[in-house]
């Protein structure tokens, strides 16, 4: 029987996190999301009037959640590593932010979590998962959406090649592990990159059918 990855376990990213081998934390805000917000981007709730319930798995420190949390809407953010659910209460703490943190396995959400988010925002979750399992992600984020939800996430690294995390994306691989459960309503370069990362992301928006 083939063994897990081991980015399949949470131990593997703690080691990470205590080893300070965290490069994919931006110690702030993802450009991609901040920009755009900033342009006018919103999720919208279900029922009219409330706020959005929106999903981040992968949330590391939780800078993103945070900064969703700032605009109102009820964020829920999951990581499998303590270290990172444990520093992402702290800051929380810190900025007074209204977030939810859940130290768990993603695959598992679909369990506790049916129709539960109006949005997921997906950044380097994609990315860092064992590739084998990206079309089981769909599917999970698939399930934890309400009809209509919608799926906006950065796509990154678009390269050729092996190695990993982060593992190397290509949009056609996206628009595959997709196209059974989402239509893709925009895709394109996000406005805003980190200098490192530009040119190899695409901010996808998809609507959960």
């Amino acid at each position: 029987m083939e063994q897990p990855r081991p980015v399949s376990t949470p131990a593997y990213w703690d080691g990470l996190y205590a080893g300070g081998e965290d490069g994919w934390d931006l110690g702030a805000p993802s450009p991609p999301l901040a920009a755009w917000l900033a342009a006018g981007g919103r999720f919208e709730a279900a029922s009219p009037g409330g706020p959005a319930r929106i999903a981040v798995p992968g949330c590391g420190r939780g800078h993103d959640a945070r900064l969703l949390a700032g605009q109102g809407y009820r964020v829920s953010g999951f990581d499998f590593a303590d270290a990172a659910v444990a520093q992402a209460r702290a800051l929380a703490a810190r900025d007074a932010a209204d977030v939810t943190f859940e130290q768990r396995d993603v695959f598992g959400l679909a369990a506790d979590y049916p129709g539960a988010f109006d949005a997921v925002w997906e950044y380097t979750c994609f990315c860092a998962i064992d590739p084998a399992r990206r079309e089981e992600y769909a599917r999970v984020v698939h399930a934890i959406l309400r009809p209509g939800g919608v799926l906006l996430g950065c796509f990154f690294p678009l390269r050729e090649g092996g190695g990993g995390p982060p593992f190397p994306v290509s949009m056609a691989e996206v628009e595959r592990v997709l196209a059974p459960g989402f239509s893709i309503l925009e895709a394109g370069p996000p406005a805003e990159s980190v200098p490192q990362r530009r040119g190899l992301e695409c901010l996808v928006r998809a609507q959960r059918r």
